[in-house]
């Protein structure tokens, strides 16, 4: 690193007069329009005046600031901070896909038509459901997609009533605000202490008022819901559905499947589990399932086949009269398509074997991870866990060394923290997920990192609570940072 450009701002680097460009008037008769007075500022800009090697260096410098699963291991593959194969990236990025346009006819995009239906048709066989929708554009808007299809649902029947949805107390928050959003009354029922949902507590919420449990499976926690037969079976007893999160589904893949467990509604977030990186919030998609008997509901367009006898040509079908209980347009075209058609290459490269593989690879080396820290960090419920797990800080509490701290030691260490303080059934909550492909030496080496923050903790816990020593920006007030941002270099 060139400690020339180390942890400045681009501001600090500007002479005043030096630029970046030269236009050469010679021979140039362009005319260029007066812009009207109202148009033009009245204060100046304040950019900063750089040449353009200067301006090079500064951001290629900077970029290896930034952490990336290509750089390092980032524990933290839920949110999806995880490796994911560059052929996929390159498939979606061939010419004939990446100069379509959204408006040119059906007839001269039957490749890309042909894709969302194969895709569309995987997803419902890996999901066990009936049908599903590639329009929603991430995860949150496929869980409010998912509620507007249960509310439709209920409205269809007269069912007016249900306006209530109950969520987990360990639930994803993105799951409490879709409901909101949906327009329901969010009731939250607790967990029981090996982390699993309270069954009778469950029971005593549900009643004619209730629209859908939103559930998890593996939960929040790491853990696999086996109650789900039984919470299914009494909530469709109730009168209400059953809502599947896909944010964990990365373990199941191959393995179960949310409508076989008695889930009538499911989202996927296609960039968690098939092959986009989401890494810096995008891009996202967040198709939408359901079982058979809601296919109605969900939202146009589709993309159908024109004509029975005609199997090889595909269309968009904007006809609402074909779905009376459609929600009509709920995002523009059909989602993101570069992100589906990575996860259409990911998914028809691994085949129903590999998707399986990759599945039960997440949950090995999270429960390998587990094992070998279980010594000196506290096993916050203890049992074989999917594909993350969470620990509750440091098992020797005397030393005064905080989950926080730990996560910022990593940091020297050349480690992207994992996730913490979440879920909030913990005080010292880490939660871990190795992913499905990291080599049992890059754990290995997590591993002794974590075993050596934990033996600094004991001896120097100075160290550990003073970390990170060796990165841009050492313990800013994040209290501070977040109720007085400074969001401009000239307020400094």
């Amino acid at each position: 690193m060139n400690r020339k450009y180390y942890g400045k701002v681009i501001f600090e680097l500007s002479k005043p007069g030096r630029t970046g460009y030269y236009l050469n008037s010679n021979g140039c008769d362009a005319h260029i329009p007066e812009l009207p007075d109202t148009l033009l500022r009245q204060t100046p800009l304040h950019l900063p005046e750089i040449d353009e090697p200067t301006v090079v260096r500064h951001y290629t410098n900077m970029s290896a600031n930034n952490f990336g699963v290509d750089s390092g291991f980032y524990p933290l593959g839920s949110c999806t901070m995880k490796y994911n194969p560059k052929i996929n990236d390159e498939l979606c990025s061939l010419p004939g896909f990446t100069g379509l346009h959204p408006m040119q006819p059906a007839d001269t995009v039957q490749g890309a038509l042909k894709a969302y239906n194969d895709l569309q048709a995987m997803l419902s066989e890996i999901g066990g459901m009936a049908e599903f929708t590639l329009n929603p554009y991430a995860g949150a808007h496929g869980e409010l997609t998912g509620l507007m299809v249960i509310r439709a649902y209920h409205r269809s029947r007269g069912d007016l009533a249900r306006t209530k949805v109950i969520v987990p107390d360990s639930a994803h928050g993105t799951n409490p605000a879709s409901a909101a959003v949906a327009g329901l009354k969010v009731v939250e029922v607790k967990s029981l202490p090996d982390g699993t949902v309270d069954v009778e507590a469950l029971r005593a919420l549900l009643d004619e008022t209730v629209a859908a449990v939103m559930m998890t499976n593996p939960n929040t926690v790491g853990l696999f819901e086996y109650s789900i037969p039984e919470i299914a079976e009494m909530v469709h007893a109730a009168g209400a559905l059953m809502y599947y999160d896909g944010a964990n589904l990365n373990p199941l893949l191959g393995i179960a499947r949310p409508g076989d467990m008695g889930f009538d509604v499911m989202h996927i977030n296609l960039h968690k589990t098939f092959s986009t990186p989401h890494g810096g919030g995008g891009p996202g998609s967040g198709p939408v399932g359901v079982r058979a008997g809601l296919e109605e509901f969900l939202p146009n367009p589709v993309v159908v086949i024109k004509t029975p006898d005609d199997d090889d040509y595909f269309a968009l079908d904007y006809e609402v009269e074909k779905r009376p209980g459609s929600l009509g347009r709920i995002s523009s075209w059909l989602g993101n398509f570069a992100v589906e058609l990575r996860a259409l290459s990911y998914i028809l490269s691994l085949g129903k074997d590999g998707l399986a593989m990759a599945g039960s690879l997440a949950t090995l080396n999270a429960n390998y991870v587990k094992e070998s820290l279980r010594d000196l960090y506290k096993v916050a419920i203890d049992r074989v866990c999917k594909h993350e797990f969470v620990f509750d800080g440091l098992l020797d509490k005397s030393t005064g060394v905080t989950t926080l701290d730990v996560a910022k030691r990593l940091l020297d260490h050349g480690y992207h923290a994992p996730t913490i303080y979440f879920p909030l059934l913990f005080h010292e909550s880490l939660m871990i997920e190795p992913t499905e492909t990291e080599s049992k030496e890059t754990l290995d080496e997590f591993i002794s990192v974590m075993r050596e923050i934990a033996r600094e903790a004991s001896e120097t816990p100075d160290v550990v609570k003073g970390a990170p020593h060796d990165c841009p920006v050492g313990r800013p007030d994040d209290t501070a940072a977040a109720l007085n941002p400074i969001v401009s270099f000239h307020e400094l």
